[in-house]
């Protein structure tokens, strides 16, 4: 899929270190190079002053050990804070001690940081996991009790850099950039770790590996390439049917929006499937989109009422959006569990249709046709059975997890919005639209999710699509509206034409 650039785990880095030794590239020259990338940054990034650079016993360590040289050559004040003495290291790393020029390194302890301008973060590398402990966690609180800026080499210590997953309390290095080698790694843009992780910057050192059997990337512009367009043939059914169903009293904005924006990203027949005692507010609030009222009680649909629409829609090859303000009422949670499980419709499951199956998720598994659904953290949680808090901790492992047992395609809301597929690929939203943290937005992009799906895009494709669209939008309705406080749901829907 064109637009996804890969996010190698530490695994893959690994391997492809030792395929560039093996074809002949020194590891001290891979070195090298890496240190003199982190030098260029540092010298971007860090305030004139003294820098000190805090080496680790590894070759992150050993990238810093460069880097201070060349930053001393160039003229910049740098004390080097060592955890252990050259003599302890190991390889390349200790061949960059050795090569260090000035002042000697000095340990890393209280007051070593006295009188610094900035710090430059090579303690640990990609290949670490779990808590730091021993030198490395006093070495961290150290950088962090400083308060200073700090430039990260690789990834901020502290981060796991396949997962995104952080040490708890401060011992994790909060960076304003880091600087990565070869290319961008999984856990500087999934949170936690984005968050610590700052502006990042990507530094070739000369690795020929591609990594096009990467599972996690980044999407880009160029996913919005796989969106269908119309041509002189098309008609409004050949561009898609999408159905809403929900709505109860209260709760009517959750269709319109999730219509609404199927409607403005390429659908082109739209039927919003709604309690028939609501009916007339809709019909006054959607112009484009048919409605169609079917049975309900004090507000709530009832499922037999929506069997016959959805067995009309199956035949124009639609799709179906379930769930935006359906209410949580026992009945209307039955409702939504039959009609998950019998519509032959792809589907796209949300808000209140999530809720319908928490606890419960395999129960979305055994649909004979493709499964989007779209929760943020606590949904994500209430399916699973954890606390929100524990999602967010470790968002790749419990989007992958979800994706699996529902046998769905899992759209994990937030600033690093993920994409998991039940094969194991993940799509990382690279964030940036602030004006989407507020009501309805996650029904536009149901919505959105839903039009994919109706042009007959595969549901992982129709996910990540969906996904840049609407963050797109979001940041289009930031700018029309003039601060991205200013953005209501309905400024993104306008603004997804302009985004495609």
């Amino acid at each position: 899929m064109n637009g996804l650039e890969p996010l190698p785990d530490a695994r893959a880095m690994r391997a492809a270190d030792a395929a560039a030794i093996a074809a002949g590239t020194p590891g001290g020259e891979l070195m090298e190079r890496a240190g003199r990338g982190l030098a260029d940054v540092v010298t971007r990034e860090l305030p004139e002053g003294l820098i000190a650079v805090v080496c680790g016993k590894g070759n992150n360590g050993g990238d810093g050990y460069v880097a201070a040289r060349l930053l001393r050559e160039a003229g910049r004040e740098v004390r080097v804070l060592a955890a252990a003495p050259a003599a302890e290291l190991e390889g390349d790393a200790r061949g960059a001690a050795g090569a260090l020029t000035g002042d000697p390194p000095v340990p890393v302890e209280p007051g070593a940081l006295d009188g610094a301008a900035g710090v430059v973060d090579c303690l640990l590398g990609t290949g670490t996991s779990g808590a730091p402990r021993g030198w490395a966690a006093d070495a961290i609180r150290l950088v962090c009790s400083a308060g200073l800026p700090v430039v990260a080499c690789d990834v901020p210590s502290g981060v796991d850099a396949s997962t995104g997953v952080v040490a708890e309390g401060e011992t994790v290095v909060r960076a304003e950039a880091t600087v990565t080698f070869a290319a961008a790694k999984p856990g500087l843009w999934i949170h936690p770790g984005k968050s610590c992780a700052g502006t990042v910057h990507v530094v070739d050192i000369g690795l020929q590996e591609r990594w096009p059997d990467a599972e996690i990337s980044l999407t880009g512009p160029g996913v919005l390439d796989a969106l269908p367009a119309r041509g002189l043939a098309s008609t409004k059914f050949s561009a898609g049917h999408v159905l809403v169903v929900g709505g109860s009293r209260g709760l009517t904005g959750a269709v319109c929006l999730a219509a609404s924006a199927a409607a403005r990203s390429g659908a082109g027949y739209v039927t919003a499937l709604v309690p028939a005692s609501l009916e007339a507010i809709f019909e006054v609030k959607l112009t484009e989109i048919m409605t169609r009222g079917l049975a309900d009680a004090d507000g709530a649909l009832a499922v037999a009422a929506a069997q016959e629409a959805l067995a009309e829609a199956a035949r124009h090859h639609g799709a179906l959006v379930l769930g935006g303000g359906l209410g949580r009422a026992e009945a209307t949670r039955d409702m939504t569990i039959e009609l998950a499980e019998e519509c032959p419709l792809p589907l796209v499951l949300d808000a209140d249709g999530l809720n319908a199956f928490a606890g419960q998720v395999r129960w979305i598994g055994p649909r004979a046709a493709a499964t989007i659904i779209t929760p943020h953290a606590g949904e994500l949680g209430r399916l699973l059975g954890v606390e929100s808090h524990a999602v967010e901790r470790e968002r790749l492992r419990h989007a992958r997890a979800a994706a699996v047992q529902a046998d769905a395609v899992v759209v994990l809301k937030g600033d690093d919005t993920l994409v998991a597929a039940p094969d194991g690929r993940v799509a990382v939203s690279p964030g940036g639209a602030p004006g989407l943290a507020t009501a309805g937005t996650g029904d536009v992009l149901a919505g959105v999710c839903g039009a994919g799906l109706a042009a007959g895009l595969d549901p992982f494709t129709a996910a990540v699509t969906a996904v840049h669209l609407h963050l797109r939008a979001g940041q289009l309705a930031a700018q029309a509206a003039g601060s991205a406080r200013a953005v209501i749901a309905g400024d993104v829907v306008a603004r997804l034409g302009h985004a495609s």
